[in-house]
């Protein structure tokens, strides 16, 4: 019995606990060789003495060199066996009766090669004994009945050999071996405790790491489902609404009565709605794709925070709430774009959870950067959710999922934008008192500001001939409906194929207007490039999408076409065609992206 049989172990652990015992019982080659080398030193020492006789000299180190020889082979065997974890028992088994023949043969050995009348000699080969004993328990000691019976079979022939002699000093080293042997055996009994201990402990967070692993995995799968699962729905949903909105336009350019277009507003403010909910998720999945370049410029801090402080005021006002700028003179190295998004999305959360009170705004200098504060007197976050208020669809008191309350995607796009932009981003809250979160960006000197060029007046463009491609009907009828209202020329298709046999015979369209993801596994972009085949040169070709998906959004910027996202504002895609349709000069077509 060994000392994990002392404490009950789970079968499968335990088993692999001593598998590796066992593996390290015959991990060790070296001290069977020097135990060899020192007895047959300790032989020669004595013929040359001449107090040993050559006969038993050979006898002895031919016995050790013997059963050292097998237990190389059985060694051997051992690290060949593809089962040897399996059969560990049998295996230490062997070893221990290995161990027992190299004990006795050591201590029986021993006291046959005793110069007889030379007391020095004699402790001579008793402190060659005892300190193999020592040295073996590094290469034994891992398991307790192999260095038991190798400690028994060499030092208990030698104390009976001393209690034979018959005088005082060999009868006090018999005392001693008596004294000595059970000391050995039990510090013996304690390194095996200790390495079961640590063997246990290192399988043990072995299998806690695995566990890990494991549910890792099964947390990545389920955000991976989670995603297709809201890429699949929010296409599907942002196709009707996309129709709803194209109609909404087209019927907006007929004469009504005012209680119908008081209806097309509410209507319109409703799809409004939905397309904020849905540029939401688009957000969190371009974020989660890796398309969002920056451009990093001077951005003056005081006129940002003013213009968003500005929106701001009604609900503010609405609440009995008081929005304060602490104006600085402060200017950050950052996106405009992207940080307003950030700092709207701040100050925004700020005015809707804080119910009396103050949200304040401002900069400070620290160093090298510019610091950006955020602070309010709301209901401030526990410690145990500062970390999960950056998830997405995580929302602090808001179980009944209340829309005018958001949706719990704006911290989650904050964190993202940040990474992107390289800011530091920082919380610090108080419960019941209120919270600050910062951005810290790289300060720059005010006068350092670009100037925005002047945004260019729209062209007027002559309608044109349009090919529109989408598998969708209600969007083709909306989509026509518009277009036509618009003064342009329309021709709809369900697909590649439609398309091309519509148009066989007629000039190419001046533009091409195609959903990116088409029946029976036929892309936008493969759809345009067949066109453009049939047609015998390019044209100029929109995207619209209404995929969230990562991997679908970068393959369609990818192509080089303009994207639109739906569901689409008519205003958006009306500058969009104007934008295409406007005469380029020859030498340079405009084929680059839009942004949406």
């Amino acid at each position: 019995m060994t000392a994990l049989d002392a404490a009950p172990q789970p079968p499968s652990l335990g088993d692999a606990v001593r598998a590796q015992q066992v593996r390290q019982l015959y991990a060790h080659g070296f001290p069977m060789l020097a135990t060899l080398a020192a007895s047959a030193a300790l032989c020669g020492l004595f013929v040359e003495l001449g107090v040993l006789k050559v006969w038993i000299a050979l006898v002895w180190v031919g016995a050790m060199a013997g059963h050292i020889s097998a237990r190389f082979v059985m060694r051997a065997a051992y690290q060949r066996s593809s089962t040897k974890d399996a059969r560990w028992r049998a295996w230490a088994d062997r070893f221990t009766a290995g161990a027992l023949v190299a004990g006795v043969t050591l201590g029986v050995g021993g006291v046959a090669i005793m110069p007889a009348g030379r007391f020095d000699l004699q402790m001579l080969v008793i402190l060659t004994i005892t300190s193999v004993v020592y040295a073996t328990q590094a290469s034994f000691g891992s398991w307790f009945p192999a260095f038991c019976v190798f400690t028994l079979g060499a030092l208990v022939p030698c104390g009976v050999w001393g209690a034979l002699q018959g005088d005082a000093p060999h009868w006090v080293f018999a005392g001693l071996c008596l004294i000595w042997t059970p000391a050995v055996i039990v510090l013996a009994r304690r390194h095996e405790a200790s390495m079961v201990r640590t063997l246990t402990l290192q399988f043990e967070n072995a299998a806690l790491a695995e566990d890990l692993r494991g549910q890792k995995l099964v947390a990545e799968l389920a955000s991976v489902a989670k995603s297709r699962f809201l890429a699949s729905a929010s296409h599907d949903l942002r196709q009707p609404v996309h129709a709803l909105g194209m109609l909404v336009g087209a019927l907006r350019t007929h004469r009504l009565p005012d209680r119908s277009v008081a209806l097309i507003d509410h209507i319109d403010t409703s799809v409004g709605a939905l397309d904020s909910l849905f540029t939401s998720l688009l957000d969190i999945s371009r974020l989660d794709a890796g398309v969002v370049e920056s451009r990093e410029v001077t951005v003056p801090l005081d006129p940002l925070i003013a213009r968003i402080c500005r929106e701001l005021e009604g609900p503010t006002q609405d609440k009995g709430l008081r929005l304060v700028q602490v104006r600085s003179g402060l200017a950050a190295a950052s996106d405009p774009v992207h940080l307003e998004r950030i700092l709207r999305n701040l100050i925004g959360n700020a005015v809707r959870y804080t119910q009396t009170g103050r949200v304040l705004v401002g900069c400070r200098r620290r160093d090298l950067s510019v610091v950006i504060e955020v602070w309010d007197t709301g209901p401030g976050i526990a410690p145990d959710q500062r970390e999960a208020v950056f998830e997405e669809f995580y929302q602090l008191a808001n179980p009944d999922r209340d829309r005018a309350k958001g949706l719990g995607l704006g911290l989650a796009i904050v964190r993202r934008l940040t990474a992107i932009l390289g800011h530091a981003l920082s919380l610090d809250s108080w419960p019941g008192r209120g919270s600050v979160f910062r951005v810290a960006a790289d300060r720059r000197e005010a006068g350092e500001a670009e100037a925005a060029p002047p945004p260019a007046a729209p062209a007027a463009t002559a309608g044109g001939l349009i090919l529109a491609v989408d598998d969708e009907a209600q969007i083709r009828v909306g989509m026509a409906e518009l277009l036509r209202s618009w003064g342009h020329e329309v021709v709809v298709a369900g697909g590649a194929e439609e398309a091309c046999a519509i148009m066989a015979g007629r000039p190419p369209p001046d533009l091409v207007i195609c959903d990116y993801r088409l029946r029976d596994g036929e892309s936008g972009v493969d759809a345009i490039r067949r066109l453009h085949a049939a047609f015998g040169r390019p044209t100029p070709a929109l995207l619209i999408t209404g995929d969230t998906a990562a991997e679908n959004i970068r393959e369609a910027l990818a192509s080089g076409y303009p994207l639109l996202h739906k569901p689409l504002s008519h205003g958006r895609l009306r500058a969009a065609v104007t934008s295409l349709l406007r005469p380029a000069p020859a030498s340079k077509p405009k084929t680059g992206p839009i942004e949406a």
